[in-house]
């Protein structure tokens, strides 16, 4: 499906586009030659755009109103005024200090012995060099066409050049896949594209309305929009409008009926899929420059969304994963259901406290539920198991950290859980398991469930004991600070608490939704203590 353009509407009902002239500059301090110059281009055309003649009686003048009028496209300048050289020394400041390289430059001179015509081409940047004698009425139309018509393809190189420039600059911000809500990146794209139509210089686009669909099924999902169209009851009919409008070009892959003047669907498309749409309205006709441009970046946008689409169902899959994975746990061991969703909010809130992005602290939050899935390879008798454990049970309860890190290697997504899981028994004094780490050498997400997950053990029911008292486990995490725990985190932990950041945590772990004692712990008898 290609850029749809199409005007439906009779003239009576449509606003005639507001198109700017060119702007010319005349430059000549005798009178006579700027109103015969008016004279000569009265009812003058360039591409269905007249004139706007700014005088100026000096060079001196020339520059103030060229700094007036940044969008000047050509000026006809004089070589004699107020001293011999003043046109030629204006052509220089044009060049040089003001850095326009796109007016365009026509020297003419009732003098030309002061200023030769091949000196002056040779050694200034001009575009046409003419005698005030020869420039008839046909001559001036005929140089002052090629003139604009220059201007006109330099402006279209330029802005695509501009365009494309902008596209690239976008372009990561496109596929910045950490956006938490659709809409918010639909209209980054859609501001996006507005911008490249309304480029510096450009001149031509005053107003542009649009809206961003995507395609669900059959059904078009309004994602972002801007303009008349977007706010109030008569804006909620031009979308019903435009939506059935881009609903009719995706089944029928055709051309649909009753699009305004300056309207364009532009189709978001990545393969043979359709996922959606970009609708625009302009008050002024769109290049093809524009167009091509839009395109580019839909094209941009549309694979972004693919990518986005594909990022977000691997991170569906890998929350599955790690629910999945979960599961196994708490079917293995009754005492880790309502515990490892605990840990997982105790870590994201501690992450969070320590200054994580709420990327990062959803990462480790998401990673803590796995800290004790190796315990599925530890007997059913030893987790249940109410008493003390023995030195050699105790020597197998360790393996679930070995048990755990075998079982996430296999999956490169699992990587910081799979070090959660090795790593949240080790202590920052290096007297830990199961490989001795100590200090920074511990993963930092592991140091960060070992505080949550010896908290929460203290504070439930166990097999093995009573619940403790809050205020008696915060005595024990503070007696393991620069010993058991990261000194940073831990101070954070017990800051959260006497802020009363945990309460909801804390009663959770004492009680059920039926008000009983919940019996979900770590099901780690002795060693967390």
């Amino acid at each position: 499906m290609k850029i749809v353009r199409k005007a439906v509407q009779p003239p009576s009902e449509q606003n005639p586009p507001r198109v700017p002239p060119w702007k010319i500059l005349v430059v000549d301090d005798e009178e006579d030659v700027r109103r015969l110059t008016t004279l000569n281009l009265r009812g003058f055309e360039f591409a269905g755009r007249g004139l706007d003649l700014i005088e100026a009686s000096s060079a001196a003048e020339a520059r103030d109103r060229l700094r007036e009028h940044g969008d000047i496209a050509a000026a006809l300048i004089d070589v004699v005024m107020e001293t011999d050289d003043a046109g030629l020394k204006l052509v220089e400041y044009i060049r040089n200090e003001m850095h326009n390289r796109m007016i365009r430059l026509i020297i003419r001179t009732g003098q030309p012995g002061v200023a030769p015509e091949r000196y002056v081409i040779d050694n200034f940047d001009i575009d046409d060099y003419k005698d005030k004698t020869e420039l008839t009425v046909q001559r001036l139309y005929t140089t002052l066409r090629t003139a604009l018509k220059g201007y006109r393809d330099l402006q279209t190189i330029e802005l695509n050049r501009l365009g494309l420039a902008r596209i690239l600059d976008v372009t990561p911000e496109l596929y910045d896949l950490h956006r938490e809500r659709l809409e918010e990146y639909f209209r980054g794209v859609l501001m996006q594209i507005i911008g490249i139509c309304n480029l510096e210089h450009s001149g031509m686009i005053f107003t542009i309305d649009g809206l961003v669909m995507t395609m669900e099924g059959k059904d078009v999902r309004i994602r972002a929009g801007t303009g008349e169209f977007w706010d109030g009851e008569n804006g909620k009919t031009r979308r019903e409008d435009i939506v059935e409008l881009c609903t009719h070009a995706f089944l029928s892959q055709d051309i649909p009926h009753g699009l305004r003047q300056g309207a364009m669907i532009v189709p978001l498309k990545v393969r043979d899929e359709v996922l959606g749409f970009i609708y625009l309205e302009s008050q002024s006709e769109l290049t093809a420059s524009d167009q091509e441009l839009i395109q580019v970046m839909a094209n941009q946008c549309a694979s972004a969304l693919d990518n986005f689409r594909l990022h977000h169902s691997l991170e569906d899959a890998y929350d599955e994963a790690i629910d999945m994975l979960g599961h196994v746990a708490e079917f293995k061991d009754s005492a880790t259901g309502s515990h490892i969703r605990r840990i997982q909010e105790y870590t994201r809130r501690i992450a969070r406290a320590l200054g994580s992005t709420e990327a990062e602290a959803d990462t480790y939050a998401k990673a803590s539920r796995l800290h004790d899935v190796g315990k599925v390879g530890i007997p059913d008798d030893l987790l249940r198991k109410p008493g003390k454990l023995t030195a050699d049970e105790f020597t197998l309860m360790k393996r679930h950290t070995l048990i755990g890190d075998a079982v996430l290697s296999r999956s490169p997504s699992l990587a910081v859980a799979r070090t959660v899981a090795k790593s949240h028994h080790e202590h920052w004094d290096g007297s830990g398991y199961p490989n001795g780490l100590a200090g920074t050498d511990i993963p930092y997400a592991a140091r960060l469930v070992a505080v949550a997950d010896v908290f929460d053990a203290l504070v439930s029911r166990r097999p093995y004991k009573e619940p403790w008292h809050a205020e008696k486990a915060v005595e024990q995490i503070a007696a393991g600070i620069g010993s058991h725990f990261d000194p940073h985190v831990a101070e954070v932990f017990l800051k959260l608490y006497r802020d009363g950041e945990l309460e909801d945590l804390i009663a959770a772990a004492t009680e059920n939704e039926d008000g009983n004692l919940d019996i979900n712990g770590s099901g780690e008898p002795g060693h967390h203590v």
